[in-house]
């Protein structure tokens, strides 16, 4: 897939705009300003920020192309920074491997764009085309791996389609004595999109996990949990199934909205280690995070 012809800035590639067919348009500028008139698509054009899909600099006079895309930089709304640092566990040729905390997102998307671990380390160790292999959630911290370059991307996003990554996950939950360890939870997760909460059911199931009891202090206890599969909060939704809701978890089992500056009460779960064959060197890699989850 070709790349987009503006490079990367400020850790954020450009926006992209698919021209409809129809319009009343005569040029990509007349048409860009009755679709967002607010912006200023002048100073755009001035400093070379506004491209078609080849790259070419679009003017004043520059024709519409009815189905082609134009393409240029937008800054994206202020958003209340997250007050913890992104720690690098490892660096190489094709690889970073971070420490993601609590609160903060993996990509952007949504009201989290420049908050995000993606455009974060790509400022911050001006790697440009850094990208993320995998995902954690936003409220959940630990170890995540990323590439140097799309180039790099696909073998290593392999090693999680074909199951070849040994995922290790803590989290603090309730404690029920009747409750035998370890056990494995298998349920069917379904998540619509544009629904903040996924749905959880016990027929033909999609999800499994291997639970295992660490410890106990009174009325909580800290777990070691391994995902086979990957589903969308499918540890919350595991845990919470065995009526043991991760501490701090405010989508299950009762959702309840977070305000975008409150900062405390993280979600007790924590990625705490991955395991894999390289693909390019053959060596068994393993990352292991530093962080803690309070207990």
């Amino acid at each position: 897939m070709r790349g987009a012809p503006l490079p990367v800035r400020d850790g954020l590639g450009p926006d992209r705009l698919r021209m409809p067919a129809e319009t009343d348009a005569a040029t990509i500028v007349e048409f860009l300003q009755s679709r967002h008139p607010g912006e200023d698509w002048q100073a755009r054009v001035s400093a070379g920020e506004l491209v078609d899909e080849h790259g070419r600099p679009v003017d004043a006079g520059t024709r519409y192309q009815p189905t082609r895309f134009v393409y240029f930089y937008r800054d994206p709304p202020p958003e209340v920074p997250v007050p913890f640092p992104v720690e690098v566990l490892h660096r190489d040729d094709r690889l970073v491997v971070v420490d993601k905390p609590h609160f903060l997102a993996t990509i952007p998307r949504g009201t989290h764009i420049r908050e995000t671990v993606v455009v974060r380390l790509r400022r911050e160790l001006d790697l440009p085309h850094l990208v993320p292999v995998h995902r954690l959630d936003r409220m959940t911290a630990g170890v995540l791996l990323c590439t140097t370059d799309p180039r790099w991307r696909r073998p290593y996003q392999e090693l999680f389609e074909r199951h070849l990554v040994v995922k290790e996950y803590e989290a603090v939950a309730g404690f029920r004595p009747e409750l035998a360890f370890p056990q494995v939870v298998r349920t069917r997760i379904d998540k619509q999109h544009g629904e903040l909460t996924a749905v959880q059911s016990f027929t033909d199931p999609n999800s499994e996990t291997r639970i295992e009891l660490l410890e106990r202090h009174g009325d909580r206890a800290r777990y070691r949990l391994h995902p086979r599969t990957g589903r969308t909060h499918q540890l919350r939704l595991h845990l919470t199934a065995l009526g043991i809701p991760i501490v701090g978890d405010n989508f299950y089992p009762v959702f309840r909205r977070r305000d975008p500056d409150d900062f405390t009460d993280p979600l007790r779960l924590l990625a705490r280690a991955l395991e894999f064959p390289d693909p390019i060197s053959g060596a068994t890699r393993r990352f292991v995070s530093a962080r803690n989850l309070g207990w």
